[in-house]
């Protein structure tokens, strides 16, 4: 069955811009996450693996691939690691710089659709956290800027 998407809002070029993103005369792997927000509360996901992080809380979502836009990846992602369908809005905060400049976090504010609620497919534990309960988890390091931006929006 064919994912069923929509995009919120924005120009089809300004943002999705596909597998990288150049940074002076380097290319930047673009790796995206959602902020699905669902009645003032975003879903966050602990890593199951690998060791080094596990435990640790992160929005879901994963690498741009040759061919795709940043938009593809993550409803590609979503439906991977949670088996929902989201429509995607606006981005949440900066570009955060990851893997000393040879990658870069963006994450955009996401609404589930079609009634889908997230499976836990891939991580240890998923939760829907309010803006007073950010912070009782352990937010890998790249994404706690995007939780300071994300915190007025809940």
């Amino acid at each position: 069955m064919p994912v069923q998407t929509e995009r919120a809002s924005g120009d089809e070029s300004a943002g999705y811009s596909g597998e990288s993103t150049d940074y002076g005369k380097r290319k930047s792997r673009v790796i995206v996450g959602a902020a699905i927000i669902e009645d003032g509360r975003v879903l966050g996901c602990a890593r199951a693996k690998p060791p080094e992080v596990a435990g640790k809380w992160e929005f879901p979502g994963g690498k741009v691939e040759s061919g795709e836009t940043e938009i593809d990846a993550l409803i590609r992602e979503c439906m991977e690691e949670l088996a929902v369908r989201i429509e995607v809005g606006e981005r949440v905060g900066a570009d955060v710089p990851l893997a000393h400049g040879r990658a870069v976090l963006r994450v955009y504010q996401a609404r589930l659709i079609g009634g889908d609620q997230p499976q836990r497919l891939e991580h240890a534990e998923l939760r829907w956290l309010t803006a007073a309960e950010l912070g009782s988890v352990a937010w890998l390091p790249a994404d706690e800027p995007i939780v300071a931006a994300l915190r007025p929006l809940l």
